[in-house]
């Protein structure tokens, strides 16, 4: 028998972020059920107790919540494009808003003391007021993708002051890591390599805050069994502002590229202009980044290198 404790259910667990977090907890000692919609030969199966390749919302949900005394449910399924959110605000709408509310609900009435940690997104501020960001500013999301992360945090407040069901969500800021073939790193990379010429959106001015996916998962397990779960909401993130001029030229030094970044000047719909988060929250429950974004580079290059041409 598994002790309630030690039992976590992670969604979207084949996704880039659920990976990390369940290898994360499985090294930390916690049994990890993972719920994916890839094949099990896709599935980090060495990490997991038990894994289900279902595409939520499903009947299934349930029995899984009966079957297993979870003590903690990490919601990382869902969609995470703000181009696609433009483009499609529905299905953005169904795979972000909805389906949090499908899962809430089910713990709600089966797994009602499961602490549940929503994945939401640091699109929700749009463009700040000031920098650094604290979880105190005014929200004001650019894109669909933005408003349902945010509808997110709402429903998970919702069930934390109506229901009593333990909730909190982690405002993601810019994750990357090996594994992750999409988003600014991955491109500059991939024109570097493939294209021999790195033409880019936007003035190279705009600036992110990058965390790296080993310091997301971290944070959640502190998040997960240190939190008052009353519904809040955490930066997840470095504090560090890099703008995308400056972390092109530290990409394609890494790779040993003579290319030098070339920006349009247009920002695409959505896109916010300047982040740096405020994490004092979260340094509270004790987190602190371990990766630096020199070494976090050089890493992801590495990977890409080896993705791309095999070396």
């Amino acid at each position: 028998m598994i002790a309630s404790s030690q039992v976590v259910l992670i969604t979207g667990v084949t996704g880039f972020l659920g990976r990390y977090i369940a290898r994360s907890f499985a090294d930390r000692g916690w049994s990890v059920v993972g719920i994916g919609t890839s094949p099990p030969e896709n599935a980090p199966l060495a990490n997991l107790v038990k894994y289900y390749s279902l595409r939520l919302p499903s009947p299934q949900l349930k029995e899984i919540l009966q079957d297993y005394p979870f003590s903690i449910c990490i919601h990382c399924a869902g969609r995470a494009s703000v181009g696609l959110s433009v483009t499609d605000p529905t299905a953005d709408f169904y795979s972000n808003t909805l389906l949090t509310l499908e899962m809430l609900d089910a713990l709600r009435l089966n797994a009602p003391q499961c602490r549940f940690i929503f994945l939401s997104s640091a699109a929700v501020y749009g463009n700040p007021q000031s920098l650094p960001i604290s979880e105190e500013q005014p929200t004001q999301p650019l894109s669909p993708y933005g408003f349902h992360k945010l509808q997110g945090e709402q429903l998970c407040l919702e069930y934390a002051k109506i229901y009593g069901l333990p909730t909190a969500s982690v405002r993601i800021f810019s994750a990357y890591g090996p594994g992750l073939r999409r988003q600014v790193m991955w491109d500059i990379c991939q024109k570097a390599i493939v294209q021999n010429a790195v033409n880019l959106q936007g003035t190279g001015r705009e600036s992110r805050d990058f965390i790296h996916a080993l310091d997301i998962a971290n944070a959640l397990s502190l998040v997960a069994t240190k939190a008052p779960m009353a519904g809040e909401a955490y930066n997840l993130a470095t504090g560090e502002e890099v703008t995308i001029d400056l972390l092109a030229s530290q990409i394609l030094a890494s790779l040993e590229s003579d290319n030098l970044p070339h920006f349009d000047g247009i920002v695409p719909v959505g896109n916010p202009l300047n982040w740096q988060a405020d994490i004092s929250k979260l340094r509270a429950l004790g987190f602190s980044p371990a990766v630096s974004l020199d070494r976090g580079v050089k890493t992801f290059t590495t990977w890409c290198r080896a993705e791309l041409v095999g070396v």
